[in-house]
């Protein structure tokens, strides 16, 4: 294991000083090595009343607790669920994220209860 990682560590400082020295040499960079633009795929999908809820319901949480979650107030939630406002783009990106891993945020959920005394 530690041969392999010293080779790759090997390989990626030879890499850059081949990138440092074409800088230097004024070279095309992109002719000398592959160059790509990546671009994320993330527009969020609008959400209605019952996407909402439902997105809500995947995380089997009250308005409250869901509203505190996203970090919204639950007066938010509830004009979402209502249909009296819309989910800005990055709510919609955090709901976009619950709906492609429920068991994930459900967890993250349930990690960041805090049980306070009996009343």
């Amino acid at each position: 294991m530690k041969k392999r990682r010293t080779r790759v560590a090997n390989d990626i400082i030879k890499g850059l000083k081949g990138f440092v020295d074409a800088l230097k040499n004024d070279d095309v960079v992109s002719e000398k090595f592959t160059c790509r633009r990546v671009m994320l795929n993330l527009h969020p999908v609008p959400y209605d009343p019952k996407a909402v809820k439902k997105t809500r319901q995947l995380l089997r949480a009250s308005q409250v607790i869901f509203a505190q979650f996203l970090g919204v107030s639950p007066k938010t939630v509830r004009a979402w669920e209502q249909g009296a406002t819309e989910p800005g783009d990055m709510a919609c990106r955090f709901l976009d994220e619950i709906q492609r891993n429920p068991d994930y945020w459900s967890k993250r959920l349930k990690d960041s209860i805090v049980v306070r005394g009996t009343v």
